[in-house]
């Protein structure tokens, strides 16, 4: 596709492990890769420059939240989300379908009544803003249409997501119709590439539950589209790491080999490493900012609280040998004298610190992958990691 090019550069002999480059106009992936989230338009603290500085190669919107407020076609005259928020990276876009579908069932908009907010019909989903009560419609011509106003390199098709919970008859009916909306995103997406300039990705969304039959089915069903990259939607959603990989198990062997393989809302530590070994390139994840914001943070053995007294007068930095802007220039004592304070920097610190530590986690992956060690280096570090994060 044009502005777009995915090369694999090499496959682990033991397991389905690989590395390899997604070219796309605003610059190459290396993949595996760790994709910060910056749904609204920002990850959430920090700057432009300071996500290039942990090493980032990409970030994430998304399209529902940038579509409510402040409008995907506002965005489109502010010279797109590129300019917008100067990133000049690549930025991949969710269609918003897991939003609508999560933020939008229920919310309490008075003290005494909750209001169910989501209606699936055919032709698309009609909901209510989470923010205000405003109904709204998603359909995937529309989706199609919001995120190449966003301008987005890499564009997700809509889904329906089902809760981790669904049973069969349920989740069959909601991979479905996520099939046909696929195709309907895919005839949608053809004709606005033809104007565009500058090119998108489409990625199909595989669907089916927790159901092994299920998700084979979409898998094969997404792959014969033969779209620039595949995500595998539905998992990280309540079900247990033990069902979510076996999932991962179940369709690996039927995941397109030429593209990209992107698992979404997957980023801690041991799910990167094991999300890599069943084949997946890119991931992404809200944890590592959501975790700093709550005083908490990673290091190789596992993760800890700020808070905790035995950081008071600690003048060691986060995480011996860490590389990060906060453990080149502050003691953890510092840090947690900050989050004791409400100061904002606390926040930034640690977000900062977070960030990196899975960047740079995903860049000893692809280290060990090409020597030939993942296997020893994943076996390693869950060994220190997990004894602490039980």
């Amino acid at each position: 596709m044009e502005g777009f090019k995915y090369t694999i550069k090499c496959k682990d002999k033991n397991t389905n492990a690989r590395t390899s480059v997604f070219s796309t106009p605003h610059g190459d992936i290396k993949c595996p890769i760790f994709m910060p989230v910056g749904t609204k338009a920002t990850v959430k603290t920090l700057s432009p420059d300071e996500i290039k500085e942990t090493g980032a190669d990409i970030i994430l919107a998304n399209n529902y939240h940038l579509f409510l407020r402040p409008g995907t076609k506002f965005i489109e005259k502010m010279g797109g989300l590129h300019k917008w928020m100067n990133w000049d990276k690549p930025i991949l876009t969710d269609s918003g379908g897991f939003q609508v579908f999560s933020l939008a069932k229920e919310k309490r908009f008075t003290k005494d009544t909750t209001k169910k907010l989501v209606k699936i019909k055919e032709d698309g989903v009609e909901f209510s803003s989470h923010i205000d009560g405003s109904k709204h419609f998603f359909t995937p011509e529309n989706v199609m249409q919001m995120q190449s106003e966003i301008g987005a390199d890499i564009i997700m098709a809509f889904d329906e997501c089902a809760d981790a919970g669904s049973n069969h008859t349920y989740a069959e009916s909601a991979m479905d119709r996520t099939h046909r909306w696929a195709k309907r995103c895919v005839k949608e997406y053809n004709k606005i590439q033809k104007n565009r300039k500058n090119k998108q990705a489409l990625f199909p969304i595989i669907q089916g539950g927790i159901h092994d039959d299920l998700r084979i089915n979409s898998t094969k069903f997404m792959a014969k589209l033969d779209l620039p990259g595949i995500a595998i939607g539905g998992l990280s959603v309540g079900e247990t790491k033990k069902e979510m990989y076996h999932i991962l198990d179940v369709i690996k062997n039927h995941l397109p080999d030429d593209r990209p393989r992107y698992l979404m809302g997957v980023g801690s530590p041991d799910d990167l490493l094991e999300g890599v070994e069943r084949g997946i390139d890119m991931f992404d994840c809200v944890m590592a900012t959501r975790n700093a914001r709550h005083g908490s943070f990673w290091t190789n053995d596992g993760k800890s609280q700020i808070k905790n007294s035995a950081y008071k007068e600690s003048q060691s930095t986060l995480m011996k040998g860490c590389k990060c802007y906060s453990c080149k220039n502050f003691s953890a004592s510092y840090i947690r004298h900050l989050f004791i304070e409400k100061e904002m920097l606390g926040l930034r610190l640690l977000t900062i610190h977070n960030v990196h530590f899975l960047i740079d986690l995903m860049k000893k992956i692809r280290e060990n992958i090409e020597k030939g060690t993942f296997s020893k280096f994943k076996k390693t570090f869950l060994k220190k990691f997990m004894k602490n994060n039980n």
